[in-house]
């Protein structure tokens, strides 16, 4: 099992990806996701909720990779889906850039 997760990690770090391979048609999509399909567990403002905070200072603890598994395949035994049905790992990868830097909640 530790070796799947190990080839998973090695797997996503190998996707890179740039603004450029995102339309800015699905950029906005997705940011508009992020805030209203994660801000209703995260808070509308990511400052946490029922989910932890998605805050820079936050999520500066984790590995990329830890937080693109994450977004991909949930959490078990918490409330966190998975969303490997609903985005590539190259989206999970972008949005997990733009919450490092910062997302602006007025953006959308």
């Amino acid at each position: 099992m530790k070796r799947l997760i190990l080839l998973l990690f090695l797997s996503l770090a190998l996707t890179a990806v740039n603004a450029d391979d995102i339309s800015p048609e699905r950029q906005s999509d997705l940011l508009n996701l992020l805030l209203q399909d994660c801000g209703a567990c995260h808070g509308m403002t990511l400052k946490g909720g029922l989910g932890p905070p998605l805050l820079p200072e936050s999520l500066a603890i984790y590995p990329k990779d830890f937080l693109i598994h994450t977004i991909l395949f949930g959490r078990a035994g918490t409330p966190m889906p998975p969303w490997r049905d609903f985005l590539t790992p190259a989206e999970v990868r972008w949005l997990v850039e733009q919450l490092l830097k910062g997302i602006d909640d007025e953006a959308s």
